[in-house]
């Protein structure tokens, strides 16, 4: 059978030139909530390297939607600068997208300027901090910040947003019973827990209007026991097709119980701490971090069992991620009826392997799985250690040695 992978995909007005996709893997990259000429650099990279379109991660749409201090904040002082970064993009002949969402309950007063903000009250033991649940006349303003992001993404040249609705952010918060308590018409059963997301997807297909593509972020399974199910996510799969949404990335777990189920394998807490600045965290998280981040088995497509159920459950473009690192895999999750892929870890070892799957055949890249990429993330940028221009520490070393033996 002959490959899909080069040939061209439509999500909605968007027209893909192959079916990769640089999935939203948060760079890191954004001091002063602003991009950077590193970012620029990175996805100017990325897009070279054959990438069918490359996606900005983890823009927040308000402040108090930020939880990392070098993460991008979707306001009208950055557009000159997101504009140079999708020229940029744009002239080596990729797409760019960009992530949209709030991070719910997953900040700091430090970060984000006010007392956390989520679906319901409680206390955030990771960052730590109490948290304000959202009353419900907060929720309409809150959707609205989404559109005008759309309305800000299309401003700075941007041909596709990524709606986050997973990984234990807001949208999320309020989906999942684990951490929707509420009482009001936004809280109980699974209709009233999407009333929110509702609200945000009317905002924002508003805004995208007739010119801009809208993928949206969701779990198939929140990962932890009294998270979500396939039998209800599937459910939010369908009522995202009726909203108009253009394509789904199918994902799973909470970056706040459940982050390797995320990202697969082991944190290597050495590594994590080795960079934070706050004494009492990094010897904190060094005492108890590999019991907080329990690692979960790597394995290459490591969500396609469940995907799957969803590709034959749905007849919306359907985008997989997760643990794609060879083009056989890659292949054979694109015969499997997928639209696209997407990738981060792989190419954030490997710029070019789109292009290397196109002159290669059984073309792996050479992630090893480590996870290093992740531990620094938190606190400096993403990077890959196998292309560090610095010596690494020797405990670090031995970590990362002792984790890639294992897979």
């Amino acid at each position: 059978m002959e490959s899909k992978l080069f040939t061209p995909v439509t999500f909605g007005p968007l027209t893909l030139r192959n079916r990769t996709i640089r999935s939203a893997a948060f760079e890191s990259m954004c001091p002063g909530n602003a991009p950077s000429d590193m970012l620029l650099d990175y996805h100017r990279s990325v897009a070279a390297g054959g990438v069918g379109m490359t996606t900005v991660a983890y823009a927040a749409v308000t402040r108090s939607g930020l939880s990392f201090d070098r993460q991008l904040w979707m306001r009208p002082e950055i557009i000159p600068g997101l504009r140079r970064l999708t020229d940029a993009i744009h002239a080596e002949g990729a797409a760019a997208g960009i992530q949209l969402g709030h991070c719910g309950n997953m900040s700091h007063k430090s970060i984000c300027g006010c007392m956390p903000v989520g679906a319901s009250s409680g206390f955030n033991l990771y960052s730590p901090t109490f948290v304000r649940g959202l009353r419900a006349d907060e929720l309409p303003e809150m959707a609205r910040a989404y559109g005008r992001s759309v309305n800000l993404a299309r401003e700075a040249g941007f041909d596709s947003v990524e709606i986050h609705a997973g990984h234990g952010y807001l949208i999320s918060q309020f989906l999942s019973p684990s951490t929707n308590h509420r009482k009001d018409e936004f809280g109980g059963s699974l209709q009233n827990r999407m009333r929110f997301m509702d609200m945000v997807m009317e905002e924002v297909m508003k805004a995208a209007g007739g010119d801009m593509a809208v993928l949206v972020k969701m779990n198939m399974r929140d990962g932890f026991r009294g998270g979500m199910e396939l039998d209800e996510t599937m459910q939010v799969a369908r009522r995202l097709e009726q909203s108009g949404a253009h394509a789904l990335v199918l994902s799973g777990g909470f970056v706040s119980r459940a982050p390797m189920y995320v990202m697969r394998g082991e944190m290597p807490i050495r590594s994590m701490t080795h960079y934070m600045t706050c004494w009492w965290l990094k010897y904190g998280v060094r005492m108890v971090g590999k019991w907080m981040i329990p690692s979960v088995p790597f394995k290459e497509a490591y969500f396609l069992e469940d995907a799957l159920k969803f590709r034959a459950a749905l007849k919306m473009p359907l985008v997989y991620v997760g643990g794609l690192v060879s083009r056989n895999k890659i292949d054979e999750v694109l015969d499997d009826g997928f639209e696209a892929v997407q990738m981060a870890r792989a190419l954030l070892n490997e710029p070019g392997f789109v292009n290397r799957m196109r002159a290669e055949e059984n073309a792996r890249c050479n992630c090893r799985h480590s996870n290093y990429c992740i531990a620094r993330m938190y606190s400096v940028e993403m990077a890959c250690h196998q292309h560090l221009k610095e010596e690494l520490p020797p405990c670090l070393k031995r970590e990362i040695e002792r984790i890639e033996a294992k897979g």
